[in-house]
């Protein structure tokens, strides 16, 4: 669902539920053709990309069109990655638009592979996702009859169904072969798929550009913030009678995100930006707003587009000693702070949730967390620390009560944060 603003939204979720989307020729009547890129250097795309401050939307929120330009200097045959395995187990956003809307992304995709001067683009998908990589496979079928002008190579692959598999240099290992490790040493845009420069930008990313390249940089500043431009996608969650994927407008009032997803009971915390991010309590959401500079302030940032309301009828310890051994369970199991670190985060959140911790338990958490930080071949180990960290902060008085009573009745609610991919994934309504 697209949240109506004067600059009008959707803009990504444009058609969905008017008409099928996912076919070509619905797509060019909704959207139009795409300029034709022959006549685009790859200059002036990655020029547009930057005077539109597009960044990623696949959680670091990097600017895209430095990427671009990274990839673009190498010299060897470039090879373009579009990133939609979405590992993170709360969020809905990737699927959706490759299931419903393909070829905005192959479109984005032809865009930035001519912008780098990559010939071949591999859209990477969930090895378990079949429906999206059946949606993409009949969008590529329809272009190559189509004779559509401008278009690399286009190869789908199922990646594995592992959290660590989205990190970009262990997409890159899978697709080389390997295990989906993240690695040390070159990075992708040095040496990635089959040791050529490669560009790897998440789905969504890519089709904010589709749409970029129609309408130019000032159209896609109409929206959003300076430091933060345009829309999102985002996927809500936990606590709200109409869970689903968004269209918000960067800079939305977060109270006003979950007004309209009709949150159905007070909160107690909100999650924002995914199990890579930060608890606010619910207490404190009324005038933040959902864009990088304000989120800032908070200690918090949009990440994956993920936002998990947290009702007061849930227990947040439980919540928090299910994912911190969900992270440890992802662990790729070569760096010893992420394997052993994590392993012990865990069972000692196990131990404040059950009443079985020592007395200096927390103490320990928080040497392990400094400790752990910046130390692995990849964020995962950090990022599980900030979300432990920062549920410890939120929810002190609840792991004090835990530490002292045990379980408290709320921890047989049934789980709110998953941990597993959620199975259906709709655009809200």
């Amino acid at each position: 669902m697209a949240i109506a603003t004067e600059q009008a939204l959707p803009r990504i979720l444009t058609g969905i539920g008017e008409e099928p989307m996912a076919e070509l020729e619905s797509h060019l009547d909704v959207h139009g053709p795409l300029p034709d890129l022959r006549r685009w250097s790859p200059e002036q795309i990655i020029s547009v990309v930057e005077r539109s401050g597009l960044r990623g939307h696949g959680g670091a929120s990097f600017p895209m069109a430095t990427k671009l330009r990274a990839v673009a200097s190498r010299r060897k045959p470039k090879i373009l990655v579009a990133n939609g395995t979405e590992g993170e187990p709360a969020s809905k956003k990737d699927r959706v638009l490759l299931r419903e809307l393909p070829h905005l992304v192959l479109d984005g995709a032809a865009i930035a592979a001519r912008a780098v001067g990559a010939g071949e683009a591999v859209i990477a998908v969930s090895d378990v996702d079949e429906r999206s990589a059946r949606s993409l496979e009949l969008a590529v079928d329809e272009r190559q009859h189509a004779g559509l002008r401008g278009d690399p190579q286009f190869q789908l692959f199922g990646a594995p169904e592992r959290w660590l598999t989205g990190q970009e240099s262990a997409l890159v290992n899978v697709l080389n072969g390997g295990p989906g490790k993240p690695t040390f040493g070159p990075r992708p845009f040095e040496r990635g798929v089959r040791q050529r420069p490669t560009l790897v930008q998440n789905v969504e990313t890519l089709a904010h550009l589709a749409l970029i390249a129609r309408h130019g940089a000032d159209w896609f500043r109409l929206l959003g913030t300076d430091r933060d431009p345009g829309s999102a996608l985002v996927t809500v969650a936990g606590a709200v009678s109409a869970p689903g994927v968004y269209e918000i407008e960067h800079g939305m009032p977060l109270e006003e995100l979950l007004q309209t997803a009709d949150g159905r009971e007070p909160l107690s915390a909100v999650l924002l930006g995914g199990y890579f991010g930060t608890w606010l309590p619910g207490a404190h959401i009324r005038g933040v707003r959902l864009a990088a500079e304000h989120l800032a302030e908070h200690g918090a940032s949009l990440g994956a587009g993920v936002i998990v309301a947290l009702g007061q009828s849930a227990c947040p310890v439980a919540e928090t000693a299910r994912i911190a051994d969900y992270f440890a369970a992802q662990s790729a199991g070569q760096c010893g702070p992420c394997t052993n670190g994590l392993g012990a985060v865990a069972d000692t959140v196990q131990q404040l949730a059950t009443g079985t911790a020592s007395a200096g338990a927390r103490a320990e958490l928080a040497r392990w967390g400094k400790d752990i930080k910046g130390r692995g071949a990849c964020q995962h180990p950090d990022g599980a620390v900030r979300f432990v960290s920062s549920a410890l902060r939120v929810f002190a008085e609840d792991f004090d009560d835990h530490a002292r009573h045990g379980p408290c009745p709320r921890c047989s609610h049934p789980p709110v944060l998953p941990a597993t991919p959620i199975p259906a994934f709709p655009v809200a309504r």
